[in-house]
């Protein structure tokens, strides 16, 4: 069962098979309704036998009767001569393909002139005229006199036909004539319906239905239950598709529904006039392309419709799918959110309601009274005052925005001038000067603390630096003496390393200070940057080969200059190298890259790390902090974040990226 209702073959083939069955169904009603009219006269068993035949043919001759003289006038006529030469009559040639006239041929002859009409080419029209009565089906009009084999329109039931009572036309003397002035023999030609036309086309299918009586009842029943069957199965599956429990909806199905209800509307509307029009062709073959597709057109539009509705249907979101729900759910809640607020009291939503109310109901007491000038300029000032009233209220929210801007740029120095506000705008001004002032201290503060810590460490690193130096000397003085003790001269090597240590972390802590505070003095030149990288791998050489790091270098062929101070940027770099020679692991290569990207220069240095890298780049960043989180190592932990602090003095950039054991630096200018 669940194959069958996920199938979308199946499916497929009801989609077509409807169309099929529903037209079948519809030819077999009107087949049924024309048997109901037709079918029981037992005379009528042909269409040639038919009183809509009969009519047909005497309409026709009659509008040719009519129509000789006018056209005999206007010379379109071929005119054709008998044996000796006179004249004997008017060859119409112009009566094919139009409907019944296509397979009548006549003879017309004016009793009054002897003046003889006809559409057939004949070198002897009087044998034409004896052997009208050999034909199966013929119509004569002689001297007032009926001869036919036309049950319908005979001699004694001519009489009581419309046409042949109401038939007249007007000469160009004014004179009235009728059709007893005239002889006429014609008869139907059943050589010529290998001509296509209208006409034959209606034959064909009256003499079907004529022929075929028990055919539309059986053919209505089986589409009434194919049908039935079709639409309770595409009912039980829409929707329905493999590997899905729930009903799919697509796109179309988010569509409002009014919204494909006017559509598909339109589009069976406009294949209905298509019908209607098609019906009305006489070309048979457009006639029936142009129903056909106008019949598809609206199968589709049907077809698109139902399905829609019925997948809405079942995944309840028939009338959540409405425009007009949409609208009235969403006036709700915004609706709800208004009076949320009314609930909560808040002046300014008070405020605004009543000054809204209040503007709607002037204007509607104004625009009722617009009969005088005096209203519609009364109107119209009190719109220029609300538009004045409005740009004053937005020009000071304006006003607001822009000091908050300064306040988030950093600039706390702003004031609002809280003598023009009211409510509202007034109590924000005054929390926005004081959160500038609130600002302005905590700045002050900040920097002020900042001042007390940078003296604090100068003042502690040169209160160690004096008695630092002292050992340090002594320390040398002890090396130089010839010392035989064992014990003591390694003493005096630990003495020696910790000193110098401590006078590196010592500078370093004071260059950490000033860098941070910016209190640097900068010295901005232009420097080859090629040539400075290249100076300073050559000083460490000797530290890199001791450690078997080998250095790979990929440099700009030219020499690219920068501007910085050449003092600090040698310090960066010198940092970076000697972090390099103590972290990078031995016997490996050290990549230091120099590349430029729209105007920008950036330099990149990357090593594999000997420890693991259990850290981030941002705290490796901070200061006191080392990659391998000991304090057993040589090293202050300040030397990225001097490194840092100085290249972004020098308007750089200075990132560091970690990816496993690889360490890699980046900077930019």
């Amino acid at each position: 069962m669940n194959k069958a209702r996920t199938s979308n073959a199946l499916k497929i083939v009801c989609y077509i098979l409807i169309p099929i069955l529903f037209a079948i169904l519809i030819l077999s009603i009107l087949h049924m309704s024309f048997l109901s009219e037709f079918g029981n006269k037992k005379d009528e068993t042909e269409y040639m036998q038919t009183e809509n035949f009969a009519n047909n043919y005497l309409y026709f001759l009659i509008n040719k009767v009519n129509d000789c003289q006018t056209r005999r006038r206007e010379n379109v006529f071929e005119q054709l001569k008998d044996e000796q030469g006179e004249l004997f009559c008017y060859f119409d040639g112009e009566n094919r393909n139009k409907g019944i006239g296509t397979y009548i041929q006549y003879i017309i002859i004016e009793r009054a002139t002897g003046e003889k009409f006809t559409n057939i080419r004949s070198s002897n029209y009087n044998e034409v005229i004896q052997n009208t009565k050999n034909k199966n089906t013929y119509w004569n009009y002689i001297e007032g006199k009926v001869e036919t084999s036309l049950t319908y329109i005979n001699d004694d039931n001519i009489k009581y036909n419309y046409y042949f009572n109401h038939v007249n036309y007007t000469n160009d003397k004014d004179e009235t004539k009728y059709l007893k002035d005239y002889d006429i023999y014609s008869f139907y030609d059943e050589n010529s319906t290998t001509i296509i036309s209208s006409f034959l086309f209606n034959k064909n299918i009256y003499d079907f239905m004529l022929q075929n009586k028990a055919f539309p009842l059986y053919s209505c029943i089986f589409s009434i239950i194919l049908l039935i069957i079709i639409a309770f199965y595409l009912f039980w599956s829409i929707g329905y598709k493999k590997g899905k429990k729930e009903i799919s909806i697509n796109t179309l199905d988010r569509v409002p529904y009014e919204i494909i209800s006017i559509i598909c509307f339109f589009v069976i509307i406009i294949a209905l006039e298509i019908l209607i029009h098609s019906l009305n062709t006489n070309l048979q073959y457009l006639a029936i392309s142009m129903a056909i597709i106008s019949y598809l057109a609206a199968y589709i539009a049907c077809a698109i419709y139902g399905i829609t509705t019925i997948k809405r249907i079942k995944a309840n979101t028939f009338w959540k799918s409405f425009l007009i729900y949409r609208l009235t759910k969403w006036t709700y809640k915004k609706m709800g959110i208004y009076v949320d607020e009314i609930n909560r009291k808040t002046p300014e939503t008070k405020k605004v309601f009543w000054y809204y109310l209040a503007f709607v109901l002037i204007s509607i007491i104004l625009a009722c009274v617009m009969g005088s000038v005096i209203s519609i300029i009364a109107l119209i000032l009190f719109w220029i005052w609300v538009y004045y009233q409005l740009r004053k209220y937005v020009r000071k929210q304006e006003e607001i925005k822009e000091t908050l801007e300064k306040i988030y740029q950093g600039n706390s120095e702003v004031y609002l001038d809280t003598s023009e506000l009211q409510g509202t705008l007034k109590e924000m001004a005054v929390y926005i000067n004081d959160i500038a002032g609130g600002f302005s201290n905590a700045i002050e503060e900040s920097l002020k603390s900042e001042r007390l810590k940078t003296e604090l460490i100068t003042n502690v690193s040169h209160d160690i630096k004096t008695p630092l130096t002292s050992i340090i000397n002594y320390v040398d003085l002890l090396k130089k003496e010839d010392l035989q003790n064992e014990k003591v001269k390694e003493y005096v090597e630990i003495l020696d390393r910790k000193s110098q240590r401590l006078k590196k972390l010592t500078e370093d802590l004071v260059e950490a200070s000033k860098v941070s505070s910016g209190n640097v003095q900068l010295n901005i030149e232009e420097i080859k940057l090629k040539e400075l990288i290249n100076q300073s791998i050559g000083e460490f050489k000797d530290r890199f080969e001791e450690k078997g790091l080998k250095i790979e270098t990929n440099m700009l062929e030219e020499d690219v200059k920068i501007k910085a101070d050449n003092r600090y940027l040698y310090r960066v770099i010198e940092n970076l190298f000697s972090n390099v020679t103590k972290y990078a692991l031995e016997n490996s290569r050290v990549y230091i890259d120099m590349k430029q990207e729209k105007n920008k220069i950036e330099i990149s240095i990357k090593n594999i790390s000997k420890e693991r890298l259990n850290i981030s780049s941002e705290e490796l960043m901070q200061r006191f902090v080392r990659g391998d989180k000991s304090r057993y190592t040589e090293g202050s932990g300040l030397g990225l974040s001097i490194a840092k602090s100085l290249i972004e003095l020098q308007g750089g950039k200075f990132d560091i990226f970690i990816d496993g054991d690889l360490f890699k630096v980046v900077m930019q200018w």
